[in-house]
């Protein structure tokens, strides 16, 4: 063979490799048996544990009922205009009381000024925490957007009230930590003259994809968390078209992950991950403990997503509480996504600040039970009623104790092992095998040899 027609031959080769089969990126058609075909990316399964923000024109007045009302939903302080336009008795007399009757929803625009707004402070209390993602409100249920929207003009954060791309802003913060950014998105808009059956090809046509893909476009976030989605089918919605447009074309294709909220058909059925709220899927009890699927579980540290400051200590779960629920969702092979909500100048309630502080020194000593962890395939099931929850990274085996074990723990499941170790902790831990289980024996602690407050963890080497 001459040697240029070598050469020929080999350049012709490492071509066709290139181009072969498996290296080609998956095409998804806008249909939903192709977009369910793409896995969730690794990132996000891993990450285990991110922040929501709930943070808009609902700030300024920042009510909603928390003992008059026992519903989920109605203590939700977001939804403060809808409240007014349905005539909700409580939502009414609070507004007239305090705003007049001939003060409307739109007039706390120029209320919402976000002045004391820190995004490089937020961004650093979000990475104490331990979190390793951030979605915030891009636009809630009101339409309010919270970057330069030319589809919402004079209805957005630049354009009113704060005069500033809020999301931009967070955006840059966040990134420069380390942390995936994403964003939630409302499909819906109480108050658009274009959101009815009768229009609503025009709204998603000319409204709502331009801006979605206008969001995704500048911002380039992780997540996407739709919303809104119980009116329409994901077809009348165009969910595929979008979805398809964002793994195939978009500056995000391979590493964004999106939810289940697409049409009032997907949720639990459809999307990157299936999601709860407070436990529920719309008025049901949610997936829980058995899901294969992705799944994340989102609620509010009270009992709402935006602020309420009507809300008491009672109200507000306590640091351990919110320990163990992410040591219940994460065992159970979901995420957490944990909202805060900030008010409207800006600033986050001290109490939740120490809520995501307190979380990430337990993270400090025990994300190793945490991240990149999953549920135990085919181990020993959860003991809720016992405080005893497991995840496992590869042959590892973590029991977390959100109470200390008063007496020996046994393992049926664990044949073999090596060393056991409690994390945070130097004090060695005895542990034998007898009659084919793995029997613990929790080590004598005081509170000055603690190795944190609220959980335990300890770790198995199996063989």
């Amino acid at each position: 063979m001459k040697k240029h027609t070598f050469y020929i031959t080999l350049a012709v080769s490492l071509f066709l490799m290139t181009i072969s089969p498996g290296n080609f990126a998956q095409t998804y058609q806008p249909e939903w048996q192709s977009l369910d075909k793409r896995q969730t990316p690794s990132w996000w399964t891993d990450a285990k544990f991110g922040i929501f923000i709930h943070w808009g024109l609902y700030s300024v007045p920042a009510y909603a009922p928390v003992n008059e009302v026992k519903g989920v939903y109605e203590k939700y302080a977001e939804h403060y205009e809808n409240r007014l336009i349905q005539g909700n008795k409580l939502f009414t007399d609070h507004h007239k009381q305090f705003y007049g009757e001939q003060f409307k929803y739109s007039d706390f625009a120029a209320m919402f000024k976000a002045e004391y707004f820190k995004p490089e402070e937020w961004a650093d209390l979000f990475a104490k925490s331990g979190a390793k993602y951030v979605v915030l409100t891009s636009k809630h249920h009101d339409g309010f957007c919270l970057w330069p929207s030319a589809e919402s003009n004079k209805w957005n954060s630049v354009d009113a009230g704060p005069h500033r791309d809020l999301a931009g802003d967070l955006t840059n913060a966040v990134k420069d930590k380390g942390l995936k950014m994403g964003f939630y998105y409302s499909l819906l808009e109480w108050s658009n003259p274009l959101y009815k059956p009768q229009t609503i090809d025009n709204y998603v046509e000319n409204h709502m994809l331009p801006q979605m893909k206008d969001l995704v476009t500048r911002y380039k976030p992780e997540v996407i968390f739709a919303d809104g989605e119980w009116d329409y089918p994901s077809e009348k919605l165009r969910s595929p078209q979008f979805l398809s447009w964002l793994y195939n074309e978009s500056a995000v294709k391979n590493t964004v992950v999106v939810n289940d909220r697409w049409g009032k058909e997907t949720r639990s059925k459809h999307g990157g991950y299936y999601t709860t709220e407070y436990d529920l899927v719309h008025d049901a009890k949610g997936i829980g403990e058995k899901a294969a699927h992705p799944w994340e579980e989102s609620r509010g540290i009270g009992t709402s997503y935006g602020f309420n400051r009507f809300e008491t200590l009672e109200h507000y779960f306590t640091s351990k509480q919110l320990v163990d629920l992410l040591i219940d969702k994460v065992s159970n092979g979901g995420n957490l996504l944990l909202n805060i909500g900030p008010d409207a100048n800006g600033l986050i309630p001290i109490i939740m600040q120490e809520r995501l502080l307190d979380i990430g020194a337990w993270l400090k000593v025990n994300g190793e039970a945490i991240y990149g962890s999953s549920s135990w395939i085919g181990g020993a099931a959860n003991q809720k009623d016992k405080g005893i929850f497991y995840t496992q990274k590869g042959k590892d085996i973590y029991i977390i104790c959100t109470k200390w074990p008063q007496t020996d723990m046994t393992i049926g499941t664990i044949k073999k092992a090596g060393k056991v170790s409690l994390l945070g902790s130097a004090t060695p831990v005895k542990s034998e095998i007898k009659r084919g289980e793995l029997h613990i024996i929790p080590p004598i602690l005081n509170p000055a040899t603690m190795s944190c407050q609220y959980a335990w963890v300890f770790k198995v080497k199996v063989i």
